[in-house]
């Protein structure tokens, strides 16, 4: 059998990540200058976040958690996995089809339900109709993730990770040929927009959805085929291992409905402060990068590695899994999250202020990315904590522990908005991170060696802190003599490069020179 290559693997899974981000920011710099934070852009982006929310609750959360180690451990045994997959992939599709149906019936209630504020203006009846025309994504991007579980498990990568891509790609080229409909290509982007012109970026932006979602699934069954997992659509049966699939995946669709009641809490304390909604989601943006590039391929790798690794009895390989993954998590967030938090401002006029998106929008925006990025180790140790539990088939432990932060998260969200606004959301989530750290952490210590802290991750956390706190010093050093170059047509792109270079440069030497790591580690794992 195939072994998994961890550290390859998530170096592979977080590049991939990178290049989607990076163009997930491309499209969104779009977004911004043709509809800054509007009605039209808050009620695309509450349309679009529906099927995504649902994508949590039923593909990446509830049924991979579930799915991944089952299928990992018939991987590792060979003990049918082929058939195992088709089995959850026809019942899954049988599922999302009539979900999606539901959705699209019931659009106006899931909307009141995400956004209630929207209710008495053009913004409610928007987001009905591009929420009817994006839903049946949910049913593309939940079987995509199925079969991207069958890839990782089996130490491909490069495919799933590669897929999401295609997403921003179909939506760049969406935005550019509704701009392109009736007005000249010549015009700059973000001069002289007018309604029409919003209206017909939002409804091609809308009408893309599920045509991305199908291109993605198209990808990774193509690849799924190729490693020996032809999956097809024929008559659902209901088998003792889908049986024990549904019972292990109950409580963590149970977990993955707290986690999405805790975003439905936040649009909601958003959607009653115009232009709020926008604010949370250019954010979320930004910190998502590192989010993404480093946590989704730290538990893309990790729990089918580790699943594997149970199955073999190898404790001492499993601890040093979770170690390293958790050291090099914390090697990458730390010092992305103190850049965050130091230089948010540069970060969101650079890449948002312009045409429809204002200077006010870009405090409100950098003040909200600062909040994210306190919370930003804790969202990405969630990566390598939760799959100590999945692992093992426990998927009731988080679930208790995803209902004690959602109480948190919502005393926080709504308690605190009258007093400090739509930053209470943000401040929720970020609590409720760290919240879930210590609940995961404590829930752990009865799994023994292999859920313990090796004395190599306990001497290079407190010099990674250290590294990261020295780059801080050198950005805001650096921020102050860039200051007028951030706001400067044609140089402001080269200035915030220049404040990034620093940042990395800073923080790689320091890190090198007080032992947080070292550099021909990372060269040595890309061949591990």
């Amino acid at each position: 059998m195939k072994p998994i290559r961890l550290m390859s693997g998530f170096f592979t899974v977080g590049i991939w990540t990178l290049l989607s981000r990076v163009m997930g920011f491309a499209r969104d710099i779009m977004i911004a200058g043709y509809l800054g934070t509007g009605p039209v852009a808050e009620a695309f982006l509450v349309a679009f976040s529906l099927p995504n929310l649902f994508r949590r609750f039923f593909a990446e959360g509830a049924f991979n958690m579930a799915f991944i180690p089952m299928f990992s451990k018939k991987v590792e045994g060979g003990e049918g996995s082929e058939e195992f997959a088709q089995d959850a992939f026809v019942g899954m599709a049988v599922i999302l089809t009539f979900f999606t149906i539901l959705g699209i019936v019931f659009m106006p209630l899931l909307v009141t339900a995400m956004a209630s504020g929207f209710r008495g203006d053009e913004r409610y009846d928007l987001a009905v109709e591009y929420g009817r025309y994006a839903f049946p994504y949910i049913l593309f991007i939940s079987l995509a993730a199925l079969l991207s579980g069958v890839l990782n498990a089996t130490g491909r990568f490069m495919a799933a990770a590669a897929a999401p891509v295609l997403l921003n790609v179909v939506f760049i080229l969406a935005i550019v040929v509704a701009a392109a409909l009736g007005r000249p290509m010549s015009d700059t982007l973000g001069v002289s927009l007018d309604q029409a012109l919003g209206l017909r970026v939002g409804d091609s932006l809308a009408l893309s959805v599920p045509f991305a979602g199908a291109v993605q699934m198209g990808v990774v069954w193509w690849a799924a085929a190729r490693a020996g997992y032809p999956l097809r659509f024929k008559r659902p049966r209901m088998t003792p291992e889908l049986k024990r699939l549904a019972y292990i995946a109950a409580p963590a669709a149970l977990a993955g409905g707290v986690v999405q009641i805790n975003l439905l809490v936040g649009r909601q304390v958003a959607s009653f402060f115009e232009g709020a909604v926008a604010w949370l989601n250019y954010a979320d943006r930004l910190y998502q990068l590192p989010l993404g590039v480093v946590g989704i391929a730290i538990g893309v790798v990790l729990l089918p590695d580790l699943s594997r690794r149970l199955r073999g009895g190898d404790t001492a390989g499993g601890r040093d899994a979770f170690n390293r993954a958790s050291e090099l998590s914390l090697a990458l967030t730390v010092p992305a999250a103190v850049a965050l938090v130091v230089i948010p401002m540069p970060l969101t006029s650079v890449l948002f202020q312009r045409g429809a998106f204002t200077a006010d929008d870009t405090a409100a925006t950098a003040m909200t990315v600062a909040v994210y990025g306190l919370g930003l180790p804790a969202f990405v140790l969630q990566k390598t904590l939760q799959p100590l539990f999945f692992a093992r088939e426990d998927t009731r432990s988080p679930f208790k522990y995803a209902v004690a932060a959602m109480i948190l998260n919502l005393v926080l969200a709504v308690g605190l908005s009258p007093f400090i606004g739509f930053i209470a959301a943000a401040l929720g989530t970020t609590m409720t991170g760290w919240a879930m750290i210590v609940l995961l952490w404590r829930g752990s210590r009865y799994m023994g060696e292999a859920a313990t802290l090796d004395d190599r991750f306990k001497t290079r956390i407190w010099r990674i802190i250290m590294a990261s706190g020295g780059m801080g010093v050198v950005l805001w050093v650096t921020q102050v003599i860039l200051g007028p170059y951030f706001t400067a047509p044609g140089l402001r792109y080269i200035a915030l490069t220049g404040l990034i270079t620093a940042g990395i440069v800073s923080y790689f030497a320091i890190g090198q020179a007080v032992g947080a790591f070292k550099l021909h580690e990372f060269r040595r794992a890309l061949r591990r």
